[in-house]
C-alpha cells in the first residue's frame, strides 16, 4: 500500500526552477518525437519530444545562478516536477536529485517512494533506485531495514528498487543482502524482477564474479532462465 503523499515543502528555489522549467522546455518540444518516444516507453506518459542533449542543455540554463539546495528545496522540485505531465519533466527531477543527494537526509526516503511509485517505470525507477535510494542508504546504513521491508513489498517497484539499490557499490556491497533479495523475489514471475536479478547479479560480478558463478550454481534450479542468463552474461558458468 502506498504511503500518504508527500507534502510539498515551500521554496523559493523550487518556485524559480519550475518557473523557468516550464517557459524553456516546451521552446525544444517535437511533436513527432514525442509520439514516437511515448510508443517506445509504453504510453507511461506524454512526451514533449526534447532529446537528452537538447534536454540537458536546456537544464543547465534552468539552473544557472541558482544556489545549492537543502532538502526541502529538493523535496518541493521533485514532487512538483512529478505533478506536471510530460516525462521530460520528470527526468529534470531525477537528475537533479542524483546530483545533490547528498544534500537530503534518510528524512527522504518516504519522498523517493513517491516518486518511484508513481508514473512508475524502468526509465525513472532505475536511476532513483541506484543513484538516489542508494545513496541515501550509504549514508544512512539504518535504511537498510527499509530495504528488508521493500523487497517484501507487493509493488514490483518498490521490490525492484530494492534489487537495485546496491547496483553501483562494487566492493562495499552487502552480499548477503543482495543474494537472499535474489532469492526472496526469484519466483516471481514479472519480467522487470527477473531482470532486475539478472542485472544485479551481473553488475556485482565485475567485482567478484565467482561469488556470482557460485550464488547461480548453487540456486540455479529457482533462479528464472532470464536472470540466470543476465547474471552470467560477462562471466560465464561456474566451471564443473
Amino acid at each position: 500500500m502506498n504511503a500518504k503523499h508527500p507534502t510539498v515543502p515551500p521554496s523559493a528555489l523550487a518556485d524559480t526552477v519550475l518557473d523557468r522549467l516550464v517557459a524553456l522546455y516546451p521552446t525544444a518540444a517535437d511533436p513527432e518525437r514525442a509520439v514516437q518516444v511515448q510508443a517506445y516507453l509504453k504510453g507511461v506518459a506524454p512526451f514533449l519530444g526534447i532529446m537528452s542533449p537538447e534536454r540537458r542543455a536546456l537544464s543547465r540554463r534552468v539552473l544557472e545562478g541558482t544556489g545549492r539546495p537543502d532538502e526541502a528545496d529538493c523535496t518541493a522540485i521533485a514532487l512538483r516536477c512529478w505533478e506536471l505531465p510530460e516525462r521530460e519533466y520528470h527526468y529534470f527531477a531525477v537528475d537533479y536529485l542524483r546530483r545533490h543527494v547528498r544534500r537530503s537526509s534518510s528524512g527522504f526516503l518516504p519522498v523517493a517512494r513517491h516518486l518511484i511509485t508513481t508514473v512508475s517505470w524502468w526509465d525513472t525507477v532505475d536511476a532513483l533506485a541506484s543513484h538516489v535510494v542508494g545513496g541515501l542508504v550509504v549514508a544512512d546504513p539504518k535504511l537498510r531495514a527499509d530495504m528488508d521491508a521493500w523487497i517484501e513489498d507487493d509493488d514490483l517497484w518498490v521490490a525492484r528498487t530494492a534489487l537495485l539499490h546496491q547496483l553501483r557499490y562494487k566492493s562495499a556491497t552487502d552480499t548477503d543482502r543482495l543474494f537472499a533479495y535474489c532469492l526472496r523475489r526469484a519466483d516471481h514471475p514479472d519480467f522487470f524482477l527477473r531482470k532486475a536479478i539478472g542485472w544485479c547479479l551481473r553488475e556485482y560480478a565485475k567485482t567478484d564474479a565467482e561469488a556470482v558463478r557460485s550464488f547461480v550454481a548453487a540456486h540455479r534450479d529457482r533462479l528464472a532462465p532470464l536472470s540466470v542468463r543476465e547474471a552470467l552474461k560477462n562471466v560465464g558458468a561456474e566451471e564443473s
